[in-house]
């Protein structure tokens, strides 16, 4: 039997594991007609079909989930060897695939980024700013930025920028005009931002103090799903607004915004960029975390 090309093997992995030609064609940068051809090809040559494939779906066969298995780590130490010889020519190339929220996204560009332009000038950052949690490898990233917390148990972290905390704000002339309530349960006389997160719901406000916790659902006559909006119309004094402390810092600072309910705010999250420990780190992203330790050391 004639050897399979390395092509119409990565053809297979990608489609066997994003479970959909089109997915798999925007991942490799070519048509799903050319994937279809190549995957066909493999199952003529070996004498077995490895996809079950429908109008809406695409799932390995037991042939297909064995194959599978075998040649993604066979793949994966090909592409470290690869790799590993890529380091002799003294410079790192190739692209980092990024997924985080619109926060640390900014984050990304300011701290991080005019350091790894610098420093690594072949490298491309692909950053896709995103608000929902998903599987970075399904989706073909080689990173994500999230809180530590919503992380899966499954991924290796790195520490990312300072802790943050949740803060509610408002202007200096809706505090005047409507006064600065003392507790949590007075922002239900208040006019206050809803923000609503990826999934639909709208977030719930979070304090503590004591040792006590409280979440309450508060919401006004706007509604938002982006903190950099809910800080504008705070400012606009549109009401009262519950937002990460980087978003709001610049504000706080200038005198835009005045921070309320300070002795309520519940303790700090992490945040983290995040990889599969089940892969070879490549040299792109291996030169990006560098990057990011010794950024915040």
């Amino acid at each position: 039997m004639k050897r399979p090309s390395l092509n119409d093997l990565e053809a297979f992995v990608s489609v066997a594991t994003r479970r959909s030609f089109r997915r798999a064609a925007d991942d490799l940068g070519t048509a799903p007609s050319t994937l279809s051809h190549a995957v066909r090809a493999l199952e003529e040559r070996l004498g077995v079909r490895l996809l079950n494939r429908t109008t809406r779906s695409v799932s390995p066969t037991e042939a297909g989930f064995d194959l599978l298995g075998r040649l993604q780590p066979a793949l994966a130490g090909l592409d470290e060897a690869l790799d590993a010889a890529q380091a002799f020519r003294g410079a790192v190339s190739g692209t980092v695939r990024i997924n985080a929220p619109r926060l640390a996204a900014t984050l990304l560009v300011r701290d991080i980024l005019p350091t790894m332009s610098e420093r690594y000038p072949d490298v491309v950052i692909d950053l896709v700013v995103e608000g929902r949690l998903i599987d970075i490898v399904a989706a073909g990233f080689d990173a994500g930025v999230r809180l530590f917390d919503s992380i899966p148990k499954d991924m290796i972290a790195v520490p990312f920028g300072d802790a943050v905390s949740f803060v509610c704000v408002a202007s200096p002339a809706y505090l005047k005009r409507f006064s600065e309530p003392q507790t949590p349960d007075e922002l239900k006389d208040h006019r206050c931002i809803g923000h609503r997160v990826p999934s639909g719901k709208l977030y719930r406000w979070e304090f503590e103090q004591g040792g006590r916790a409280m979440t309450l659902e508060l919401n006004g006559s706007l509604t938002l799903d982006d903190e950099e909006l809910m800080v504008d119309a705070a400012i606009a004094g549109l009401g009262v607004a519950y937002v990460a402390s980087p978003a709001a810092d610049p504000a706080l600072e200038d005198g835009r915004l005045r921070r309320i309910l300070s002795t309520w705010t519940p303790a700090s999250e992490s945040i983290a960029i995040y990889y599969s420990g089940h892969r070879a780190v490549p040299p792109p992203l291996r030169a990006f975390l560098d990057v990011v330790k010794t950024s915040y050391p």
